[in-house]
Protein backbone atom coordinates (compact mmCIF):
# COMPACT_ATOMS: atom_id res chain seq x y z
CA UNK A 1 0.00 0.00 0.00
CA UNK A 2 1.34 3.43 -0.66
CA UNK A 3 2.47 5.43 2.58
CA UNK A 4 0.26 7.59 4.31
CA UNK A 5 0.59 11.20 2.99
CA UNK A 6 2.53 13.62 6.34
CA UNK A 7 0.49 14.82 8.91
CA UNK A 8 0.38 18.36 7.40
CA UNK A 9 -0.90 16.75 4.37
CA UNK A 10 -3.95 14.87 6.22
CA UNK A 11 -4.22 18.16 7.68
CA UNK A 12 -4.92 20.52 5.00
CA UNK A 13 -7.00 16.92 3.11
CA UNK A 14 -9.31 16.98 6.17
CA UNK A 15 -9.73 20.63 6.00
CA UNK A 16 -10.70 20.70 2.00
CA UNK A 17 -13.66 17.85 2.81
CA UNK A 18 -15.57 20.80 4.78
CA UNK A 19 -13.72 23.77 4.42
CA UNK A 20 -16.98 25.72 5.82
CA UNK A 21 -17.32 24.25 8.95
CA UNK A 22 -14.12 24.66 9.50
CA UNK A 23 -13.62 28.26 8.37
CA UNK A 24 -16.23 28.62 11.77
CA UNK A 25 -13.22 27.90 13.83
CA UNK A 26 -10.91 31.17 13.10
CA UNK A 27 -13.99 33.09 12.77
CA UNK A 28 -15.99 32.41 16.02
CA UNK A 29 -12.49 32.48 17.64
CA UNK A 30 -11.90 35.97 16.48
CA UNK A 31 -15.34 37.13 17.67
CA UNK A 32 -14.49 35.57 21.00
CA UNK A 33 -11.57 37.86 21.01
CA UNK A 34 -13.13 40.74 20.67
CA UNK A 35 -16.06 40.22 22.65
CA UNK A 36 -14.51 38.96 25.62
CA UNK A 37 -11.71 41.30 25.22
CA UNK A 38 -14.54 44.59 24.99
CA UNK A 39 -16.59 42.81 27.98
CA UNK A 40 -12.93 42.61 30.17
CA UNK A 41 -12.81 46.48 29.50
CA UNK A 42 -16.84 47.20 30.15
CA UNK A 43 -16.27 45.31 33.73
CA UNK A 44 -13.33 47.45 34.66
CA UNK A 45 -15.88 50.38 34.59
CA UNK A 46 -19.45 49.15 35.26
CA UNK A 47 -21.29 48.94 36.55
CA UNK A 48 -20.38 51.64 39.30
CA UNK A 49 -22.50 50.31 42.11
CA UNK A 50 -22.69 46.83 42.99
CA UNK A 51 -25.11 44.91 41.36
CA UNK A 52 -26.43 41.61 41.70
CA UNK A 53 -27.16 39.36 44.69
CA UNK A 54 -24.13 40.05 47.91
CA UNK A 55 -23.68 36.22 48.31
CA UNK A 56 -19.84 35.14 49.42
CA UNK A 57 -18.74 38.61 48.78
CA UNK A 58 -15.08 38.60 49.95
CA UNK A 59 -15.46 42.54 51.45
CA UNK A 60 -17.10 46.01 49.98
CA UNK A 61 -13.11 46.40 47.93
CA UNK A 62 -13.82 43.27 45.88
CA UNK A 63 -15.48 43.64 42.41
CA UNK A 64 -17.04 40.10 42.62
CA UNK A 65 -19.43 37.90 44.86
CA UNK A 66 -21.47 35.17 43.85
CA UNK A 67 -23.80 36.03 40.68
CA UNK A 68 -22.83 40.04 41.35
CA UNK A 69 -20.12 42.39 40.29
CA UNK A 70 -18.83 45.90 40.43
CA UNK A 71 -16.49 47.79 37.75
CA UNK A 72 -13.27 47.37 39.44
CA UNK A 73 -12.13 51.10 39.29
CA UNK A 74 -15.50 52.35 41.17
CA UNK A 75 -15.26 49.00 43.58
CA UNK A 76 -11.26 50.12 44.21
CA UNK A 77 -11.40 53.94 44.00
CA UNK A 78 -10.01 54.62 47.19
CA UNK A 79 -7.15 52.57 46.49
CA UNK A 80 -6.62 53.78 42.67
CA UNK A 81 -6.64 57.17 43.86
CA UNK A 82 -4.41 57.00 46.39
CA UNK A 83 -1.80 56.09 44.02
CA UNK A 84 -2.97 59.22 42.03
CA UNK A 85 -2.94 61.55 44.79
CA UNK A 86 0.36 60.53 45.50
CA UNK A 87 2.15 61.19 41.70
CA UNK A 88 0.02 64.47 41.95
CA UNK A 89 1.59 66.04 45.27
CA UNK A 90 4.54 64.73 45.62
CA UNK A 91 5.54 64.79 41.64
CA UNK A 92 3.79 67.53 39.67
CA UNK A 93 2.07 70.07 41.76
CA UNK A 94 2.76 72.49 44.56
CA UNK A 95 0.17 74.20 46.16
CA UNK A 96 2.88 76.89 47.11
CA UNK A 97 4.22 77.43 43.85
CA UNK A 98 0.68 77.16 42.29
CA UNK A 99 -0.75 80.14 44.67
CA UNK A 100 2.35 82.18 44.72
CA UNK A 101 1.56 83.26 41.45
CA UNK A 102 -1.58 85.00 42.87
CA UNK A 103 -1.35 88.96 42.30
CA UNK A 104 -2.81 90.01 45.53
CA UNK A 105 -4.34 93.31 44.28
CA UNK A 106 -6.41 92.28 41.43
CA UNK A 107 -7.42 88.65 43.45
CA UNK A 108 -8.40 91.13 46.31
CA UNK A 109 -10.75 93.36 43.28
CA UNK A 110 -12.34 90.15 42.66
CA UNK A 111 -12.92 88.93 46.15
CA UNK A 112 -14.50 92.49 47.13
CA UNK A 113 -17.95 92.44 45.69
CA UNK A 114 -18.41 89.01 47.64
CA UNK A 115 -16.88 89.68 50.57
CA UNK A 116 -19.04 93.36 51.08
CA UNK A 117 -22.24 91.52 50.38
CA UNK A 118 -21.78 88.70 52.82
CA UNK A 119 -20.68 91.82 55.27
CA UNK A 120 -23.88 93.62 54.40
CA UNK A 121 -26.09 90.75 54.71
CA UNK A 122 -25.17 88.77 57.66
CA UNK A 123 -23.55 91.73 59.81
CA UNK A 124 -25.69 94.19 58.60
CA UNK A 125 -25.16 98.04 56.45
CA UNK A 126 -23.62 99.36 59.05
CA UNK A 127 -20.49 97.48 59.32
CA UNK A 128 -20.44 97.33 55.60
CA UNK A 129 -20.66 101.08 55.31
CA UNK A 130 -17.44 100.83 57.78
CA UNK A 131 -15.52 98.01 56.68
CA UNK A 132 -15.60 99.10 53.10
CA UNK A 133 -12.84 101.98 52.84
CA UNK A 134 -10.81 99.52 54.16
CA UNK A 135 -11.97 96.43 52.77
CA UNK A 136 -9.66 96.16 49.63
CA UNK A 137 -6.56 97.04 51.40
CA UNK A 138 -7.11 94.35 54.14
CA UNK A 139 -8.00 91.86 51.73
CA UNK A 140 -4.60 92.62 49.77
CA UNK A 141 -2.83 92.04 53.09
CA UNK A 142 -4.50 88.64 53.61
CA UNK A 143 -3.87 87.45 49.99
CA UNK A 144 -0.28 88.00 50.78
CA UNK A 145 0.19 86.44 53.81
CA UNK A 146 -2.25 83.18 52.63
CA UNK A 147 -0.18 82.70 49.75
CA UNK A 148 2.70 81.88 52.66
CA UNK A 149 0.83 79.58 54.54
CA UNK A 150 -1.01 77.65 51.80
CA UNK A 151 0.07 74.10 52.69
CA UNK A 152 -1.39 74.33 56.01
CA UNK A 153 -4.68 75.90 55.24
CA UNK A 154 -5.30 73.28 52.28
CA UNK A 155 -4.56 69.88 51.99
CA UNK A 156 -4.21 69.19 48.43
CA UNK A 157 -3.86 65.41 48.63
CA UNK A 158 -7.56 65.65 50.36
CA UNK A 159 -8.96 68.05 47.34
CA UNK A 160 -7.43 65.43 44.82
CA UNK A 161 -9.30 62.44 47.21
CA UNK A 162 -12.35 64.01 48.10
CA UNK A 163 -12.97 64.62 44.56
CA UNK A 164 -12.58 60.87 43.45
CA UNK A 165 -14.08 59.23 46.15
CA UNK A 166 -16.96 61.78 46.95
CA UNK A 167 -18.33 60.85 42.90
CA UNK A 168 -16.59 57.71 41.81
CA UNK A 169 -17.81 58.49 38.10
CA UNK A 170 -14.94 61.50 38.08
CA UNK A 171 -12.29 58.11 38.13
CA UNK A 172 -13.86 56.36 35.49
CA UNK A 173 -13.84 59.22 33.58
CA UNK A 174 -10.59 60.04 34.27
CA UNK A 175 -9.27 56.70 33.28
CA UNK A 176 -11.49 56.63 30.02
CA UNK A 177 -10.25 59.57 28.99
CA UNK A 178 -6.56 59.54 29.38
CA UNK A 179 -6.57 55.24 28.18
CA UNK A 180 -8.98 55.66 25.53
CA UNK A 181 -6.78 54.63 22.50
CA UNK A 182 -4.95 51.96 25.06
CA UNK A 183 -8.71 50.73 25.90
CA UNK A 184 -9.70 50.42 22.45
CA UNK A 185 -6.45 48.49 21.27
CA UNK A 186 -7.48 46.27 24.08
CA UNK A 187 -10.63 45.41 22.58
CA UNK A 188 -9.92 45.71 19.00
CA UNK A 189 -6.25 43.70 19.58
CA UNK A 190 -8.72 40.51 20.32
CA UNK A 191 -10.12 40.26 17.15
CA UNK A 192 -6.73 39.92 15.23
CA UNK A 193 -5.12 38.01 17.77
CA UNK A 194 -8.59 35.52 18.09
CA UNK A 195 -8.12 34.71 14.88
CA UNK A 196 -4.69 33.84 14.59
CA UNK A 197 -5.30 31.68 17.66
CA UNK A 198 -8.37 30.25 16.18
CA UNK A 199 -6.35 28.96 13.18
CA UNK A 200 -4.06 26.69 16.07
CA UNK A 201 -7.77 26.06 17.49
CA UNK A 202 -8.64 24.78 14.03
CA UNK A 203 -5.60 22.52 13.78
CA UNK A 204 -6.29 21.01 17.01
CA UNK A 205 -9.98 20.36 16.31
CA UNK A 206 -8.46 18.34 13.15
CA UNK A 207 -6.06 16.48 15.15
CA UNK A 208 -8.17 15.91 17.77
CA UNK A 209 -11.93 15.85 17.11
CA UNK A 210 -12.93 15.29 20.70
CA UNK A 211 -15.53 16.96 22.62
CA UNK A 212 -13.48 18.81 24.51
CA UNK A 213 -10.73 19.95 22.28
CA UNK A 214 -13.17 23.39 21.13
CA UNK A 215 -14.06 24.63 24.71
CA UNK A 216 -10.27 23.85 25.79
CA UNK A 217 -8.69 25.22 22.77
CA UNK A 218 -11.67 28.39 23.32
CA UNK A 219 -10.55 29.09 26.79
CA UNK A 220 -6.83 29.05 25.81
CA UNK A 221 -8.30 31.98 22.88
CA UNK A 222 -10.03 33.75 25.50
CA UNK A 223 -7.47 34.10 28.26
CA UNK A 224 -4.11 34.47 26.04
CA UNK A 225 -6.18 37.21 23.94
CA UNK A 226 -6.48 39.23 27.14
CA UNK A 227 -3.11 38.49 28.45
CA UNK A 228 -1.47 39.38 25.39
CA UNK A 229 -3.00 42.75 24.67
CA UNK A 230 -2.80 43.84 28.34
CA UNK A 231 0.74 43.19 28.10
CA UNK A 232 0.96 45.37 25.19
CA UNK A 233 -0.48 48.10 26.75
CA UNK A 234 2.14 48.34 29.49
CA UNK A 235 5.46 46.56 27.95
CA UNK A 236 8.32 47.30 27.62
CA UNK A 237 8.21 50.14 29.63
CA UNK A 238 11.28 51.67 28.28
CA UNK A 239 11.87 51.62 24.48
CA UNK A 240 13.49 48.39 23.19
CA UNK A 241 15.34 48.79 20.41
CA UNK A 242 15.39 45.65 17.89
CA UNK A 243 17.67 46.72 14.26
CA UNK A 244 15.63 49.46 12.77
CA UNK A 245 12.13 48.99 15.10
CA UNK A 246 11.57 50.11 18.54
CA UNK A 247 9.55 48.78 20.82
CA UNK A 248 7.64 50.02 23.90
CA UNK A 249 4.20 49.62 25.62
CA UNK A 250 1.23 51.64 24.18
CA UNK A 251 0.96 53.98 27.24
CA UNK A 252 4.26 55.00 27.85
CA UNK A 253 4.50 55.74 23.90
CA UNK A 254 1.89 58.30 24.06
CA UNK A 255 3.46 60.61 27.09
CA UNK A 256 2.79 63.48 25.44
CA UNK A 257 -0.78 63.36 24.51
CA UNK A 258 -1.92 61.60 28.08
CA UNK A 259 -0.18 64.19 30.01
CA UNK A 260 -1.90 66.86 28.02
CA UNK A 261 -5.45 64.88 28.27
CA UNK A 262 -4.65 64.58 32.43
CA UNK A 263 -3.64 68.13 32.73
CA UNK A 264 -6.82 69.12 31.50
CA UNK A 265 -8.92 66.70 32.95
CA UNK A 266 -7.43 67.28 36.71
CA UNK A 267 -7.91 71.35 36.41
CA UNK A 268 -11.47 71.23 35.47
CA UNK A 269 -13.11 68.19 37.40
CA UNK A 270 -10.18 67.91 40.78
CA UNK A 271 -8.57 70.96 41.04
CA UNK A 272 -10.35 73.52 39.49
CA UNK A 273 -10.94 76.85 41.19
CA UNK A 274 -14.21 75.94 42.85
CA UNK A 275 -13.14 72.74 44.26
CA UNK A 276 -9.95 74.57 46.08
CA UNK A 277 -12.14 77.79 47.14
CA UNK A 278 -14.27 75.23 48.25
CA UNK A 279 -12.32 72.93 49.99
CA UNK A 280 -10.21 76.47 51.61
CA UNK A 281 -13.38 77.39 52.85
CA UNK A 282 -14.57 74.20 54.12
CA UNK A 283 -14.96 74.02 58.35
CA UNK A 284 -17.01 77.17 58.51
CA UNK A 285 -16.19 78.56 62.15
CA UNK A 286 -13.70 75.49 63.17
CA UNK A 287 -12.14 75.54 59.69
CA UNK A 288 -8.66 76.35 59.06
CA UNK A 289 -9.41 79.69 57.19
CA UNK A 290 -11.70 81.54 59.49
CA UNK A 291 -8.39 80.31 61.89
CA UNK A 292 -6.47 82.53 59.98
CA UNK A 293 -8.14 84.87 59.46
CA UNK A 294 -8.42 85.73 63.28
CA UNK A 295 -4.29 85.54 63.53
CA UNK A 296 -4.23 88.20 60.65
CA UNK A 297 -7.34 89.93 62.31
CA UNK A 298 -7.35 90.13 66.23
CA UNK A 299 -9.62 91.61 67.98
CA UNK A 300 -11.20 94.15 68.30
CA UNK A 301 -12.47 92.58 64.74
CA UNK A 302 -16.05 91.01 65.88
CA UNK A 303 -15.85 87.05 64.68
CA UNK A 304 -19.38 87.40 62.92
CA UNK A 305 -16.96 89.43 60.77
CA UNK A 306 -14.87 86.80 59.80
CA UNK A 307 -17.51 83.93 59.77
CA UNK A 308 -19.14 86.50 57.19
CA UNK A 309 -15.93 86.42 54.85
CA UNK A 310 -15.58 82.48 55.07
CA UNK A 311 -19.30 82.43 53.63
CA UNK A 312 -18.52 85.20 51.29
CA UNK A 313 -15.59 82.43 49.74
CA UNK A 314 -17.73 79.60 49.92
CA UNK A 315 -20.67 81.32 48.09
CA UNK A 316 -17.79 81.79 45.42
CA UNK A 317 -16.70 78.29 45.49
CA UNK A 318 -20.40 77.36 45.05
CA UNK A 319 -21.58 79.53 42.56
CA UNK A 320 -18.61 80.02 40.45
CA UNK A 321 -21.13 81.15 37.52
CA UNK A 322 -21.86 84.13 39.48
CA UNK A 323 -18.55 85.06 39.91
CA UNK A 324 -17.08 84.22 36.27
CA UNK A 325 -14.22 87.09 36.50
CA UNK A 326 -12.58 85.64 39.95
CA UNK A 327 -12.43 82.01 38.41
CA UNK A 328 -11.17 82.93 35.21
CA UNK A 329 -8.52 84.79 36.92
CA UNK A 330 -7.94 82.03 39.37
CA UNK A 331 -7.79 79.34 36.97
CA UNK A 332 -5.54 81.23 34.55
CA UNK A 333 -2.74 82.53 37.33
CA UNK A 334 -2.53 78.87 39.18
CA UNK A 335 -1.85 77.35 35.79
CA UNK A 336 -2.78 73.86 37.05
CA UNK A 337 -3.44 72.50 33.67
CA UNK A 338 0.14 73.33 31.97
CA UNK A 339 1.94 72.60 35.50
CA UNK A 340 0.65 69.29 35.98
CA UNK A 341 0.79 68.63 32.02
CA UNK A 342 4.40 69.91 31.58
CA UNK A 343 5.36 67.66 34.86
CA UNK A 344 3.85 64.80 33.46
CA UNK A 345 5.73 64.88 30.17
CA UNK A 346 9.26 65.43 32.29
CA UNK A 347 8.69 62.11 33.96
CA UNK A 348 10.48 58.44 33.22
CA UNK A 349 8.27 56.01 31.05
CA UNK A 350 8.24 53.59 34.70
CA UNK A 351 7.07 56.93 36.74
CA UNK A 352 4.79 57.27 33.56
CA UNK A 353 3.27 53.97 33.94
CA UNK A 354 1.97 54.12 37.39
CA UNK A 355 -0.81 56.80 35.91
CA UNK A 356 -3.02 53.77 34.38
CA UNK A 357 -1.41 51.02 35.18
CA UNK A 358 -3.28 50.30 38.93
CA UNK A 359 -6.34 49.56 36.66
CA UNK A 360 -5.16 46.69 34.94
CA UNK A 361 -3.16 45.42 38.17
CA UNK A 362 -5.92 45.66 40.61
CA UNK A 363 -8.01 42.19 39.53
CA UNK A 364 -5.92 41.73 35.94
CA UNK A 365 -6.30 37.92 36.66
CA UNK A 366 -9.91 37.99 37.39
CA UNK A 367 -10.71 40.08 34.59
CA UNK A 368 -8.30 37.34 32.20
CA UNK A 369 -10.12 34.57 33.93
CA UNK A 370 -13.28 35.77 32.91
CA UNK A 371 -11.59 35.91 29.33
CA UNK A 372 -11.28 32.10 29.12
CA UNK A 373 -14.24 31.56 30.70
CA UNK A 374 -16.32 32.96 27.75
CA UNK A 375 -14.06 31.32 25.60
CA UNK A 376 -14.92 27.70 26.82
CA UNK A 377 -18.52 28.91 26.51
CA UNK A 378 -17.93 29.51 23.11
CA UNK A 379 -16.12 26.65 22.22
CA UNK A 380 -18.63 24.52 23.44
CA UNK A 381 -21.27 26.38 21.06
CA UNK A 382 -19.54 25.02 18.50
CA UNK A 383 -19.10 21.94 19.48
CA UNK A 384 -22.53 22.03 19.22
CA UNK A 385 -22.98 23.08 15.60
CA UNK A 386 -22.58 19.53 14.37
CA UNK A 387 -19.73 18.28 12.11
CA UNK A 388 -21.27 16.15 9.45
CA UNK A 389 -24.92 15.38 8.83
CA UNK A 390 -27.36 17.56 5.70
CA UNK A 391 -27.31 20.67 8.01
CA UNK A 392 -24.02 21.23 9.31
CA UNK A 393 -22.66 23.02 6.55
CA UNK A 394 -25.38 25.62 6.51
CA UNK A 395 -24.91 25.88 10.41
CA UNK A 396 -21.28 27.08 9.45
CA UNK A 397 -22.32 29.44 7.24
CA UNK A 398 -25.34 31.03 9.68
CA UNK A 399 -22.39 31.10 12.13
CA UNK A 400 -19.50 32.85 10.16
CA UNK A 401 -22.14 35.34 9.26
CA UNK A 402 -23.64 36.18 12.58
CA UNK A 403 -20.14 36.72 13.93
CA UNK A 404 -18.60 38.87 10.83
CA UNK A 405 -21.86 41.08 10.56
CA UNK A 406 -21.34 41.00 14.27
CA UNK A 407 -17.60 42.11 14.20
CA UNK A 408 -18.21 44.38 11.82
CA UNK A 409 -21.21 46.16 13.76
CA UNK A 410 -18.96 46.17 16.79
CA UNK A 411 -16.18 48.80 14.51
CA UNK A 412 -18.88 50.68 12.26
CA UNK A 413 -22.10 51.24 15.02
CA UNK A 414 -19.85 51.41 17.87
CA UNK A 415 -17.11 53.89 16.85
CA UNK A 416 -19.38 56.47 15.31
CA UNK A 417 -21.54 56.51 18.76
CA UNK A 418 -18.74 57.04 20.64
CA UNK A 419 -17.70 60.01 18.41
CA UNK A 420 -20.02 62.62 19.67
CA UNK A 421 -19.53 66.29 20.46
CA UNK A 422 -17.27 65.71 23.66
CA UNK A 423 -15.14 63.26 22.09
CA UNK A 424 -14.47 65.47 19.08
CA UNK A 425 -13.51 68.74 21.52
CA UNK A 426 -11.52 66.03 23.59
CA UNK A 427 -9.53 64.77 20.19
CA UNK A 428 -9.35 68.51 19.41
CA UNK A 429 -7.31 69.58 22.61
CA UNK A 430 -4.92 66.11 21.73
CA UNK A 431 -3.98 67.40 18.72
CA UNK A 432 -3.45 71.00 19.51
CA UNK A 433 0.74 71.85 19.40
CA UNK A 434 2.72 70.41 21.98
CA UNK A 435 3.63 73.82 24.36
CA UNK A 436 7.01 75.22 25.12
CA UNK A 437 7.24 73.51 28.15
CA UNK A 438 10.44 71.18 28.02
CA UNK A 439 10.16 67.67 27.77
CA UNK A 440 12.34 64.90 28.09
CA UNK A 441 14.69 64.50 24.95
CA UNK A 442 13.77 62.31 22.03
CA UNK A 443 10.22 62.63 22.92
CA UNK A 444 7.21 62.40 20.18
CA UNK A 445 3.97 61.94 19.88
CA UNK A 446 2.99 58.28 18.93
CA UNK A 447 0.63 56.20 19.00
CA UNK A 448 1.85 52.58 18.29
CA UNK A 449 3.47 49.62 19.82
CA UNK A 450 6.03 48.79 17.87
CA UNK A 451 7.51 51.76 15.43
CA UNK A 452 10.47 52.56 13.09
CA UNK A 453 13.75 54.34 14.42
CA UNK A 454 14.03 57.33 12.83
Amino acid sequence: PPPPPPRGGRIMATLRERPIEYATIPAVAAFVGLSTNLMGVKMLFYPIEYAGFDWHRPGPHSPWGVLGWQGVVPCKTEQMAGRLVEIVTRKLLSLTEAFGRLEARPLADLLFPAVDEAVRRDCGEAWAWVLRPFLPMVLSHLVVALQKEIEDLLDLRSVVLSAFVRDKVVLVDLFQKVGRVELDFLVESGLGFGAILGIAQMIAWVVAPRPWTLPVAGAFVGYITNWIAIKLLFEPAEPQQFGSFVLQGLFESRQLEVSDEFGNFMANRVVSSHRLLEALASGGDDGELYAFLRRQLPYPIPSHILTAAVQAIKTCATDPKAYPELHAYVTEQLDIEQTLASRLKLLSPSEFEDLLHPVFQEDEITLITVGGLLGALAGMAQTRLGWGGPGATLKAMCTIMFVSASSVAYFVIGKNKEVDEEMKEEVKEADKEVSASPVRPQLRRRNTVLRVQT
